[in-house]
């Protein structure tokens, strides 16, 4: 339990400052490694203050792990963040608390480091899950081309990217100006949630154009999660799905999930 004497509320169990210190900035979204807490406080909410709203349990001001105010510019996603705070059992388990990680991730490491997170980001452009097609069967390259083409024409449209599609494993470089302005539509991501979703978002889908058209609300997140997973899709429906896949990837979904609303909720 913390310190009374200190408003620090959350450092124990959220990690040390030093943790946001960490070369990847999205480090801080993965948890503590050390044994999990029993709850030390009865009551979550928010309060205004400094930037927006700030978290409280039991009425005093929380902080991330590298002991910045939890605090985010709207009343929805403060009250998202005590949310997960209320609905902790006895023991405070951050893997049920993905909005809060992420949320911290932000904070600590993102707004810090935007330039670098950018630039991680702007590496997806060469590499997106979009651009690169199944030779065979058909069945599956008619699934990607209507789950994938719509979203490559938005991008080509709306963003001004064109990329330059491949079969196979074989690499392709995509053009410089494709390129750019790619770049341009992840550095127009207002504030450092929207930036820190974004990159859990391109992560966890493999695509930065998917994680984009979410950003933009030109997809949902149930599209966008179904067109990262054409793939798996079709691989199940030939030979049957795996319970262990399946329990990883309903936990990689609550992460995409917690992302798109923080996305949604910090604009």
């Amino acid at each position: 339990m913390s310190d009374p004497n200190n408003d620090d509320v959350t450092r124990d169990w959220l990690g040390e400052p030093s943790d946001a210190a960490a070369p990847d900035p999205m480090r801080a979204a993965r948890g503590p490694a050390k044994p999990l807490p029993k709850r030390f406080y009865r009551e979550a909410g928010i309060a205004p203050g400094e930037g927006g709203f700030r978290l409280t349990l039991d009425g005093r001001p929380a902080n991330t792990p590298a002991r910045n105010p939890l605090a985010v510019p709207g009343r929805d996603l403060a009250e998202a963040i005590a949310a997960e705070w209320q609905a902790q059992d006895e023991i405070i388990d951050p893997a049920r608390m993905p909005v809060t990680r992420l949320v911290n991730t932000a904070i600590d490491g993102v707004a810090p480091r935007r330039d670098a997170v950018i630039d991680d980001l702007a590496a997806y452009a060469g590499t997106d899950l979009l651009a690169y097609r199944a030779e065979s069967p058909e069945r599956l390259v008619a699934a990607q081309a209507e789950a994938w083409d719509p979203v490559l024409d938005w991008a080509r449209d709306a963003l001004g990217a064109r990329l330059i599609l491949s079969e196979g494993v074989m690499h392709v470089t995509q053009p410089e100006e494709s390129v750019a302005a790619l770049r341009r539509a992840i550095a127009a991501a207002e504030g450092p949630f929207r930036l820190a979703a974004l990159h859990t978002m391109t992560t966890l889908t493999g695509s930065l154009l998917l994680a984009l058209a979410v950003l933009n609300g030109h997809l949902s997140p149930d599209e966008a999660w179904a067109a990262a997973h054409v793939d798996e899709t079709f691989q199940a429906g030939v030979w049957g799905r795996d319970a262990e896949a399946e329990a990883r990837l309903a936990l990689r979904r609550a992460e995409f999930d917690a992302s798109a609303k923080v996305a949604a909720l910090a604009q």
